[in-house]
């Protein structure tokens, strides 16, 4: 059972970084492709290849300039809740962990990768656009976190929690930082 948690987890971080390449890589792990994912089953497999796989090119080449991420951002920070509740909910099925109910895996999954995501936005404006680097350790992560919530949920479990602990110390340090910036404009 915590291990199918941390496996949750996992699969939902990723979500909370990319969306449509743990779709992708969810999809090309499995035989029957995407037969387990909720609303994606209904609709044709070539056509979900060539959605994902050329949104998945954009997550990956777009997210290198400034005008690609700032597309990103708001693409994903809509999107982001609604892929990890679904990542969750696949999960829970392809794993047949028998946990209910659904729908609560499902919202737990969409508000870890929507937590996620905010930050990354946060840190988005903060900096004025990320560094390259940031971004292609978080196409790497993102990658990891998919494989490890099938391979080895331990792992990616808690490299999901660690994000998370992050994510919380980011919004205590943009708080810090922004009582600072209006107590400096309200003496000027």
């Amino acid at each position: 059972m915590i291990i199918g948690i941390l496996a949750i987890l996992s699969v939902s971080a990723a979500a909370g970084m990319r969306i449509a390449l743990p779709l992708l890589i969810v999809g090309l792990l499995r035989s029957d492709l995407w037969s387990e994912v909720p609303l994606l089953s209904v609709i044709p497999p070539q056509v979900l290849i060539g959605i994902l796989t050329s949104w998945s090119l954009f997550e990956l080449f777009g997210s290198k300039k400034l005008l690609g991420q700032r597309i990103l951002q708001i693409v994903q920070l809509i999107f982001s809740p609604f892929v990890g509740g679904l990542l969750a909910v696949t999960v829970v099925k392809i794993a047949n962990l028998g946990i209910i109910p659904l729908w609560l895996i499902g919202l737990i999954g969409g508000l870890l990768a929507l937590v996620l995501k905010l930050v990354q936005v946060g840190w988005f404006f903060r900096l004025r656009g990320l560094p390259i680097w940031v971004i292609c350790v978080e196409d790497i992560i993102c990658i990891l976190l998919v494989l490890f919530a099938f391979d080895a949920p331990t792992n990616g479990g808690l490299i999901a929690l660690m994000l998370l602990w992050i994510a919380i110390r980011s919004s205590t340090a943009w708080r810090k930082w922004y009582k600072k910036g209006s107590k400096v404009s309200e003496q000027g």
